[in-house]
């Protein structure tokens, strides 16, 4: 958020016709971020020694974007430099809001599932063994199944809950190291596009990133092939990034760019015929920006379709197999009490 609002300012500076070191001089100090301060104070450094503003920006590759440096670049060639920041600082944060909105999404769906799993664990490790000194007393084969079944799983819990907890955290670094290879994460990415619901989701949010990373280099003056080297670095999923490298070798031998995209199918057939046309009508940038428009809301409709799927089928596994529980245990009870009356 703090480097956005930096190049957004820079933009409104430049603009405005101030030089680029006052602009920048006038940025470093309106900064309320200590490391980013200090970052810019270097940046603003090196400009004064006369380094460019892009060549300043590209030595700080942890703290500024790849695209920074690159449509600086394109401003700084074609004389419109405060036109390319504020392009830029645009594009961050479209790209800081979508973020925004999956992690504000997928946190009450997070929520849920915490408080299900707390849930059930209160539910064994306390509620039921309050019930199991009453029902010991109870002949053989008069206790209810479901009841046996869940005074066995509270006792199983109680007595190798620390086992089961050791073997889920063995489970789940035995998980991560496998995915850190790159094998690993490849097929994780792949898997995640066929899952239903998710895999078009995750397959929208990525072709937004790209369509307007790229969108904003080709309007800012960068070469196709440059372009999509820079772009494709916006690309998280990497099987889409795999493909993403294939075409942009393509492009690099002279060839087009709707042609080997349908061919490997790594984007949505929409992106593919925005593309097609923004090809044909010598109009790729603008395409791709609207196409980065037209899918940011069909994201955010998927985004509401599995909120509104993954909350209720939570919250009714939570409160069934509450449930079940209180169930099990009430009709032990019952029986139990039928089986005094009976004596």
């Amino acid at each position: 958020r703090f480097v956005t609002n930096v190049f957004a300012e820079l933009g409104v500076l430049l603009q405005a016709g101030l030089p680029l070191d006052r602009a920048l001089a006038i940025a470093v100090d309106n900064v309320t971020h200590p490391p980013l301060r200090a970052r810019l104070a270097d940046v603003l450094a090196a400009v004064r020694e006369g380094k460019p503003l892009s060549a300043a920006l590209a030595t700080h590759p942890d703290l500024f974007p790849g695209l920074a440096p690159a449509m600086t670049e394109a401003g700084e060639a074609n004389g419109k430099l405060g036109e390319a920041l504020a392009r830029l600082a645009g594009m961050l944060e479209q790209a800081d809001e979508q973020r925004r909105q999956i992690t504000s999404a997928m946190t009450y769906p997070l929520i849920l599932c915490v408080i299900a799993i707390g849930v059930i664990l209160l539910m064994l490790l306390f509620v039921v063994p309050q019930f199991e000194a009453l029902f010991a007393s109870a002949p053989p084969g008069k206790l209810p199944a479901a009841s046996l079944a869940v005074m066995g799983a509270s006792r199983f819990v109680r007595e190798h809950g620390l086992l089961i907890l050791a073997a889920l955290v063995a489970v789940g670094l035995a998980a991560r190291a496998a995915l850190a290879r790159q094998g690993g994460k490849v097929w994780l990415d792949r898997t995640m596009l066929k899952v239903p619901q998710i895999g078009a989701l995750v397959r929208n949010i990525e072709t937004v990133r790209f369509a307007r990373s790229l969108g904003a280099l080709i309007d800012g003056g960068v070469p196709l092939p440059s372009a999509l080297a820079l772009a494709r670095r916006t690309v998280a999923n990497r099987h889409i990034n795999a493909g993403l490298g294939e075409v942009t070798d393509i492009v690099r031998q002279g060839g087009g760019l709707a042609a080997p995209l349908a061919e490997r199918q790594v984007l949505p057939a929409m992106a593919l015929s925005f593309i097609r046309t923004g090809e044909e009508t010598s109009q790729l940038g603008p395409m791709l920006a609207r196409l980065g428009t037209v899918l940011d809301r069909e994201v955010k409709m998927q985004l509401e379709r599995v909120i509104a799927i993954a909350t209720p089928v939570v919250v009714v596994s939570l409160g069934a197999l509450v449930a079940a529980i209180v169930a099990s245990i009430l009709s032990a009870i019952l029986g139990f009490n039928d089986l005094a009356v009976a004596q």
